[in-house]
């Protein structure tokens, strides 16, 4: 099984950093692979808890270096949720990098795990006959604090659904169970490994939020 590495974090802040001063990122240094995967940036300041500035990936397989890549830039410029993450705050982000695996079909919406599973739900909204989905990964509902019932009625509501969330209607939920590896690492780690495999760390003005 493929899991989640500091090489995948580190082609991630490669890609963010070459964005932007203009350049290629080095080639990755992990193997090609096919991998449902997700991206994931958070921004720290002043000690307290990270924040989340974009999250987006592909519950589909997919060529994992052109995933990262693709991901790392959609999940810090386009995540519709907020704004474009500016140069000046590379010092202050962390980035987590996520393989999915093990997808299951459960028997219903209880049945998974807090922490051990994410959740992709499909149902139909009762009020506009409209398929609708959503997905949380493994970690989201154990961060809040979610019991299993909470989480569901945040993904019904992730997917666009207002009308009355009912037992009936979350009895007819399809729910898609998944696991995840994950490997998170914040700037400063990252300028650590450029300096030490590299001799260098690249748009290194970028640090000092100067350009």
């Amino acid at each position: 099984m493929v899991v989640a590495t500091e090489e995948m974090a580190v082609y991630c802040f490669d890609t963010l950093v070459a964005h932007y001063s203009g350049e290629q990122p080095p080639p990755p240094a992990f193997e090609e692979g096919v991998h449902p995967l997700f991206v994931t940036w958070k921004k720290a300041t002043n000690g307290y808890e990270p924040r989340l500035r974009g999250c987006i990936g592909t519950l589909e397989p997919r060529q994992i270096v052109s995933g990262f890549k693709d991901y790392a830039l959609t999940s810090a410029l386009r995540d519709r949720r907020f704004s474009p993450i500016q140069s000046k705050e590379l010092p202050y982000l962390e980035c987590t990098v996520s393989i999915l695996t093990e997808y299951e079909t459960a028997q219903n919406y209880l049945d998974w795990e807090v922490g051990k599973h994410g959740l992709i739900i499909e149902f139909t909204d009762p009020d506009y006959n409209v398929r609708r989905s959503a997905t949380y990964l493994p970690e989201v509902a154990a961060h809040e604090g979610w019991t299993i019932l909470e989480t569901i009625d945040s993904l019904m509501r992730k997917a666009g659904y207002n009308g009355t969330i009912t037992e009936s209607l979350r009895d007819k939920i399809r729910v898609t169970r998944y696991q995840s590896t994950l490997y998170t690492m914040h700037y400063g780690e990252y300028a650590a490994y450029v300096k030490k495999n590299r001799g260098e760390i690249n748009a290194a003005t970028l640090v000092n939020g100067s350009k």
